[in-house]
């Protein structure tokens, strides 16, 4: 098997699960290889197909929170980003279903099935007569990124073998997020000439058609691929369930619960970013364009990083990147609510996509060093669940501490709750059984 020296070596772990595909003592074609070298060609379909995930939500992400007040007439902060609780919440779910799912039917099948959720988004977004329309596409679209976003993960991770997860991931990430800026300030710059609806969201009809032709035309399964990489873990008797694989990342495994409550808080910050950023820079008196710039600019120095990050993480080893990154999240978040200037939100919100870069892809990696590869998916879907369970619950304490207490306080709370993360991931990663966890 080629590729298959590691840049750094995680502690020998439990493997979980079996190969529910029945590789013991089967012979996996010859053309089959593990490495990005050796599968470059579609490791790079997958970056582009992950461009237009990423776009999708994107095309939201300065614009949207803005629809409530301006269009809808909607003055509580809970229900003006009510959208991003329910994408969080379509989204959780959907990342908890897609790896079973890509078991049973194959990550293309999903894949593609996740693009089809997608389509009527934008038309939504445009013609929606109510913001409860707005909810609903936004139900849609966590569906669709669920179900898109983490099989272009698990094909990735499928693709690249276990010597450069950090960096495959990483790539992944960069992709999705590099493109989630780009049409945030895009979106931004469209409805301050033409209005908020509906030039905006013609994006979203061009990203979802592309995305669904590349994944139904090009893509290819990598159910081989895994079989490839299971041959050297030994299998089990029983296949593992969704709900012991829930139970153990949830809270028996020590090392998964704390992977999952990092994943679960910052997304919960990546709410308050999303929803309650634009709305309290809008209230301190910046234009849109300036509002769609700071919007922009934490998920692209985020989404730049990530392929650095994810690298290092391959070299240095997991823990080191995410307890820093998740302290860095805390004091860029504070910062947030302490500065008054344009210069210096666009200095925080920088900080705080290079904290979410240190953390966002290694999380993912960390997951993958730790469970056997034919029930990958499954534990990665768990984790993706209370990864984006935190935007539901981030919408939620962000916008109803907002209308209580008051933009600062939300900000604060949020920022207590990431440092708070940090220390408990500190502590979680540090051991696997008598083992230290680099």
């Amino acid at each position: 098997m080629t590729d298959t020296k590691r840049g750094v070596q995680p502690a020998k772990v439990d493997w979980r699960g079996v190969s529910g595909l029945s590789v013991s003592g089967e012979q996996v074609p010859g053309a089959v290889k593990l490495g990005l070298s050796a599968n470059w060609q579609q490791f790079a379909l997958l970056v582009a197909v992950n461009a237009f995930v990423g776009g999708m939500v994107g095309m939201e992400r300065s614009v949207v929170p803005l629809l409530a007040g301006e269009e809808f007439g909607i003055a509580s902060k809970t229900v003006a980003i009510s959208f991003v609780a329910t994408f969080g919440l379509a989204k959780a779910f959907a990342n908890l279903l897609a790896g079973p799912l890509s078991e049973a039917h194959t990550r293309r099948r999903v894949l593609i099935a996740g693009w089809l959720f997608a389509i009527p988004v934008p038309f939504v977004l445009i013609w929606a007569p109510s913001w409860y329309w707005i909810v609903a596409a936004n139900a849609l679209l966590g569906l669709n990124q669920g179900l898109c976003w983490s099989m272009t993960v698990n094909m990735k991770i499928d693709l690249a073998g276990p010597s450069r997860r950090g960096l495959a991931l990483g790539l992944n990430e960069a992709a999705g997020y590099l493109s989630l800026a780009a049409a945030a300030y895009l979106t931004c710059v469209i409805a301050e000439r033409y209005g908020l609806r509906p030039e905006p969201f013609y994006l979203g009809i061009a990203f979802a058609a592309c995305g669904l032709a590349l994944s139904a035309l090009f893509v290819t399964d990598t159910r081989s691929h895994v079989a490839l990489e299971a041959e050297d873990h030994a299998p089990r008797v029983q296949a593992v369930s969704l709900r012991s694989a829930f139970i153990e990342t949830t809270w028996k495994d020590r090392r998964l619960f704390g992977l999952s409550q990092a994943g679960f808080v910052n997304n919960l910050n990546d709410a308050l970013a999303w929803g309650v950023f634009p709305l309290f820079f809008a209230s301190q008196g910046l234009p849109l364009a300036k509002v769609g710039l700071l919007a922009a600019m934490y998920p692209l120095v985020w989404g730049g990083l990530q392929m650095g990050t994810g690298w290092l993480s391959d070299v240095v080893g997991r823990r080191p990147l995410i307890v820093a990154g998740m302290l860095l999240q805390a004091v860029a978040v504070s910062l947030v609510g302490r500065f008054d200037s344009f210069t210096a939100w666009m200095t925080a919100v920088s900080l705080l996509g290079v904290g979410t870069a240190m953390v966002y892809p290694v999380l993912l990696a960390a997951i993958g060093d730790s469970v056997h590869p034919a029930s990958r998916a499954t534990y990665l879907g768990v984790y993706r669940f209370w990864r984006d369970a935190g935007a539901m619950a981030g919408a939620l304490v962000a916008g109803a501490t907002a209308d209580v207490l008051g933009f600062q306080a939300s900000i604060q709370i949020v920022a207590a709750l990431t440092a708070a993360s940090a220390v408990v991931a500190a502590v979680a990663l540090r051991t696997r059984g008598d083992k230290v966890v680099t």
